[in-house]
């Protein structure tokens, strides 16, 4: 733990142990007790934070806290599961393209060009008018958002790792395309994936919460933390705890994880060389 500490930094070792109180507290928030003051008139309406609600109630009654949490759980299932789904493809499919080279790699760059061309809310928008409103839609459109960004880095890390002395050895000594992609390669590109992977579970946080703000994502009566900001929004001029308490938890999470993935970038990829003794 110290050698993990010293090597992420003050603010990244924060920011890691902030994000995981708050994965694990979003897990079991249906255990805990403030899970019973979820339910509609469970406290007087709009009341102000205090001693036995901290972050007060809504306009039905409800502690603004246990649903916050449960916002948590939900922004960061729907959020992990589309990035990590896009990590398996895009890898997969970068490595591929880079390894093969030719027409192939060809047709995937100018299928991401495409997907790049959309800005990320009008393709989410898009997609959200075609299957309609729910978390499948939000978990579809950040997807097909973050998937370009990770075609191309792994893409791009493949191309240096296919030149490699051992990847020509392999494929000498008789080893599979999948031999090569899966045994040889992947292995050193794992890194560069995970950093990466950081910086897109930021984006997909900001993608579902943008769409549950707008109504299209995590649909009533389950609560995500930009469907908690959509449906408090109205009430900001007199319960602004209402909307201050998920906003504030959302950011919270969102600069975490990028001190996290800057700090991963800094470990991985360090700006001055390390000593060889």
């Amino acid at each position: 733990m110290r050698r993990l500490s010293k090597a992420l930094g003050p603010t990244a070792t924060v920011s890691l142990g902030v994000l995981v109180v708050m994965v694990l507290i979003g897990l079991i928030e249906a255990f805990l007790p403030t899970a019973e003051f979820k339910a509609v008139a469970s406290g007087p309406r709009r009341m102000a934070p205090g001693a036995e609600y901290v972050f007060g109630t809504d306009n039905l009654g409800r502690s603004v806290l246990a649903r916050v949490l449960e916002g948590i759980r939900l922004t960061f299932i729907v959020s992990a599961a589309s990035v990590l789904a896009a990590a398996l493809v895009g890898a997969t499919i970068g490595m591929v393209a880079a390894y093969r080279g030719g027409w192939a790699d060809t047709a995937i760059a100018m299928t991401t060009d495409v997907l790049f061309a959309f800005p990320a809310m009008i393709l989410g928008l898009i997609i959200a008018a075609i299957m309609g409103p729910g978390t499948l839609s939000a978990v579809v459109a950040i997807f097909f958002i973050v998937l370009p960004t990770m075609i191309r880095v792994v893409r791009s890390a493949t191309l240096s790792i296919v030149e490699r002395d051992f990847v020509t050895a392999a494929e000498i000594s008789g080893a599979s395309a999948a031999r090569v992609l899966f045994v040889h390669v992947a292995p050193n590109i794992a890194a560069v994936t995970v950093v990466q992977m950081a910086y897109l579970l930021s984006i997909g946080m900001i993608i579902e919460s943008g769409l549950s703000f707008l109504g299209l994502g995590v649909q009533p009566p389950a609560s995500s933390l930009g469907a908690l900001l959509r449906e408090n929004s109205a009430f900001l001029t007199v319960a602004p705890w209402m909307v201050l308490a998920p906003g504030a938890v959302l950011s919270l999470a969102i600069f975490c994880v990028n001190f996290l993935g800057d700090a991963a970038r800094a470990v991985i990829e360090p700006s001055h060389p390390r000593p060889l003794t």
